[in-house]
């Protein structure tokens, strides 16, 4: 059985792009375009790895992430690695990732190569 990835991104053409290149790979990528929508779909199901975008309209991708942390005590679930995905790379992000200590942050625009190393990294998948 593949792995569930939850991405989070208010862009559906990057969501759609990287849901048919993670399904490509066996994993069954799950799509929220929104914090809240992620929340919610993490209340309901379990994910093995998150990507997230930082910059989104509403609650941005670290304040998603911190909420999403605060919620997988409650619920006690194990913690599960995620990556930032960004295409407006500033300072102050990328310090609150690493303060967050996420598991990868990657600029786009990147490619596949990078993204599934990134991907397979993380979930400690052997890579080629």
């Amino acid at each position: 059985m593949g792995k569930n990835v939850l991405i989070i991104d208010d862009e559906k053409l990057v969501t759609k792009s990287l849901q048919k290149l993670l399904a490509r790979e066996g994993y069954n990528a799950v799509i929220a375009t929104s914090g809240k929508e992620a929340i919610e779909k993490f209340k309901n199901s379990d994910f093995d790895l998150i990507v997230s975008d930082v910059r989104m309209p509403g609650m941005d991708g670290i304040e998603t992430i911190e909420k999403i942390r605060e919620l997988q005590k409650e619920l006690n679930k194990d913690p599960i690695p995620e990556i930032i995905i960004t295409g407006f790379a500033n300072e102050e992000s990328y310090n609150q990732a690493l303060k967050l200590k996420v598991a990868d942050y990657i600029f786009k625009p990147f490619d596949s190569k990078q993204f599934l190393d990134a991907i397979k990294r993380n979930l400690h998948v052997e890579t080629e």
